[in-house]
């Protein structure tokens, strides 16, 4: 509840949000994973 939560509060659509985190987490480098973070992340250019 707290991603989704965060992602309202920084003015994103939760489901956006989750769907294209959950995606890019499996290929996307561990050192940078904070720009996952709701209150860091952009959509990727594919949403």
């Amino acid at each position: 509840m707290s991603l989704v939560q965060s992602a309202k509060l920084n003015g994103h659509d939760p489901y956006a949000y989750l769907k294209d985190v959950l995606m890019r987490l499996p290929t996307h480098a561990a050192s940078r994973i904070e720009e996952l973070l709701p209150h860091q992340w952009r959509p990727s250019a594919s949403n």
